[in-house]
Formats: C-alpha cells, sequence, structure tokens
C-alpha cells in the first residue's frame, strides 16, 4: 500500500455522512481522527476556526475540500480522513462547490505529509480515480483507490495547444499578470504557493506548479515554496509571484508581487496558464 492509504484508518472512513453543512462535513471528518486516536477535540475545532478565518479556502478543486489545521499539541500523529456526504454540500466556494468529498488532514510535523499529499493530488486529478473514490460502496474500496500506484500515464500535462517554453539560463518575470508584452524584469528564482497554514491546500498547489515546470523544464531555475498567510507577507518581495486562492488572495492584499488566483489546485492547465503569464511564454 501507498504511503497515502497508510494514513487512513478504516474507521476513519464514512461514507453516505448525514452532514449538510461545511461546519457538519469538518466536525465529522475530525470526530473521525479523533475516534482513531489520531487527533484531540481541540484538533477539529481549529479546522473549523480556520475556515472561519480564511473563507472556503479548502476547497480546492471542483468537489473536493481538504480541511486541516496547524500542527500542535492535539496532533499525535500524522494522519486523514475521508468523508463523502449523503448529498453535496455548499461551502461557499464560487466555482468549485457544491463539495462531494472531504479529506482532513492531521499533520505531526510540517513535512510528514507532503509524500501523501502529493499522491492525492494525483488521484484528484485523474478523473478515472477521483469517479472511483465518489463510487466507492466501503472503506476496503476507497483505500484500494488510495493504494494504487499512479501510472506514469496519469501524470496530468499541459495543453496540448500549448508549446514547451524552452528553458532558459536565467527566466525573467513579468511586471503584470496580463500583458506579455510589458516589460520584464530578472527573475528571483522564487514562487510561494499559500494557504491560511502552509501545509495543507498550499502543498497541493505546489506540487502542481512543481510539475509544470518540471514539463517545461525549468525544475532546476525556479524553486516553489508552500507557506502560510503571515510568512507570505513578509516574504512576499523574495519571491516572483504568489498563487493562492481567492480567498486568500483577499487575505494577503497587496504584497508588491503578482498574485494569481488558482480555482483548480490540481489543475496543470490552469497553473501552466498562470505561470505563462508571469514569465510571458
Amino acid at each position: 500500500m501507498s504511503q497515502l492509504s497508510d494514513l487512513v484508518d478504516p474507521a476513519a472512513i464514512s461514507l453516505q455522512n448525514p452532514a449538510a453543512t461545511w461546519r457538519d462535513a469538518i466536525t465529522a471528518a475530525g470526530a473521525l481522527l479523533e475516534s482513531t486516536g489520531a487527533v484531540d477535540a481541540a484538533y477539529t475545532a481549529a479546522m473549523i476556526r480556520s475556515v472561519e478565518e480564511h473563507g472556503p479556502y479548502i476547497v480546492i478543486a471542483p468537489g473536493f475540500a481538504l480541511a486541516h489545521a496547524r500542527p500542535d499539541a492535539s496532533v499525535h500523529r500524522t494522519a486523514m480522513s475521508v468523508l463523502r456526504p449523503q448529498a453535496p454540500i455548499v461551502f461557499g466556494h464560487e466555482s468549485n462547490d457544491p463539495v462531494t468529498l472531504v479529506v482532513a488532514l492531521a499533520a505531526a510535523d510540517p513535512s510528514a505529509h507532503q509524500q501523501a499529499l502529493a499522491a492525492l493530488a494525483g488521484i484528484l486529478a485523474d478523473p478515472a480515480r477521483r469517479a472511483a473514490l465518489d463510487d466507492a460502496a466501503t472503506p476496503e474500496q476507497v483505500l484500494a483507490v488510495l493504494g494504487e500506484e499512479r501510472p506514469e500515464t496519469a501524470a496530468a500535462s499541459t495543453p496540448a495547444a500549448s508549446s514547451t517554453p524552452t528553458a532558459p539560463s536565467a527566466p525573467v518575470a513579468t511586471t503584470g499578470t496580463v500583458d506579455p508584452d510589458e516589460p520584464t524584469v530578472p527573475s528571483k528564482n522564487l514562487l510561494l504557493t499559500v494557504c491560511g497554514n502552509g501545509l495543507g491546500t498550499s502543498l497541493f498547489l505546489k506540487n502542481t506548479a512543481e510539475t509544470v515546470l518540471g514539463t517545461w523544464g525549468w525544475g532546476s531555475l525556479l524553486s516553489v515554496e508552500a507557506t502560510d498567510t503571515i510568512s507570505a507577507k513578509g516574504r512576499a518581495k523574495e519571491a516572483d509571484a504568489i498563487l493562492t486562492s481567492g480567498a486568500i488572495a483577499q487575505t494577503l492584499g497587496e504584497v508588491g508581487v503578482p498574485v494569481e488566483v488558482i480555482e483548480n489546485f490540481t489543475s496543470t492547465a490552469e497553473v501552466d496558464a498562470a505561470l505563462r503569464r508571469l514569465y510571458a511564454v
């Protein structure tokens, strides 16, 4: 089984859950983690507060929400729960509502879960595997999908209509985010992906951005770092740009560098388009 499926206890999977609101869903997903001893009730409360403070930024792909909070003493081990509601739930996201699948993540430290999140991003970006999650009738079937090795052909590609940029010796960034004819400036060789806590949705977006840059052959030229809103405000001018959700972009406000809003954090096509705007390619 993959590292991802190893993090999900069968007892932490609830299908056809009666949750009717986003609070219900996060409460129930947190209770699943609590029931397996992975977290205390304080962690569930923290996941809810995160949405209260930052909005529905955890809805990172159509129909999918990743509930999470910062690592603290209420987390006893890194784990995930999976909740599928009986009926779709409105979280308040403009483009990705309603939510049909909720994963709650508890991370014992900021790095313990990165490979698992990368694997989960791969599943969500693969229509067949996402459909298999939506159709799974038992916890065992969910674990089977999570435990599958990702086929080489499953890696999402950049849009067929766009040519792959030739890797330059030193990238340059545009001074804006729309007009590729605007003046360019030397790249700082850094992109920031940002979420409320810096360890959940931002890692999803980091993985997708790195996939696109790898496809371009730019993987060795640009670093992508996942961070939280507080750190991003302080570090923004160290980077070429910030990639984040609409809700987090509003929280950040003006930071002195371009902020690209990404709706679907698993979409290489959307991230590809954003990076082409930023680097005028």
